[in-house]
């Protein structure tokens, strides 16, 4: 009777973490297992583009503008990208800069959509900032 109690429990164990295991990959594929319906991956991009959508810094992968609250940077639309003063470009530098890492490209793509052309100073900046976080995001992944 005790061998039976205690196959039922390993049973009991071994289903458990089976479950929670099946759990974890249908989130990992982008399944709540709450309601069957598709969630957005956290970490990946889902493999399928040369670039991933959420790093591209082209306006033409997202057409919906969105504000980092930076509003104010609206009136600069038009301006040509060595025609900022130095209180201008220290203003896009200030918005730039307090950008969580990853909202920096789809602040470049809401920019673009809104008629700005970055100082050449910011951009050059902006580029090195992407391109290092896709060089981290590259290495972490083949670790």
């Amino acid at each position: 009777m005790i061998v039976a109690l205690y196959i039922l429990l390993a049973l009991v164990a071994v289903g458990t973490v089976l479950y929670i295991l099946h759990r974890r990959d249908l989130r990992k594929h982008g399944i709540n297992p709450a309601d069957d319906e598709p969630v957005e991956p956290q970490e990946e991009c889902c493999g399928m583009h040369v670039t991933c959508e959420r790093d591209s810094l082209l306006a033409s992968v997202s057409t919906e503008i969105e504000y980092y609250d930076d509003e104010e940077l609206d009136r600069y639309a038009g301006t040509p990208a060595d025609g900022y003063s130095d209180e201008a470009i220290d203003e896009f530098r200030n918005v730039l800069l307090t950008l969580l890492p990853d909202d920096i490209a789809g602040w470049a793509r809401s920019i673009q959509l809104r008629g700005i052309t970055l100082p050449s100073a910011v951009r050059d900046e902006l580029l090195m900032i992407v391109s290092e976080a896709r060089a981290a995001r590259t290495n972490s992944a083949k670790s």
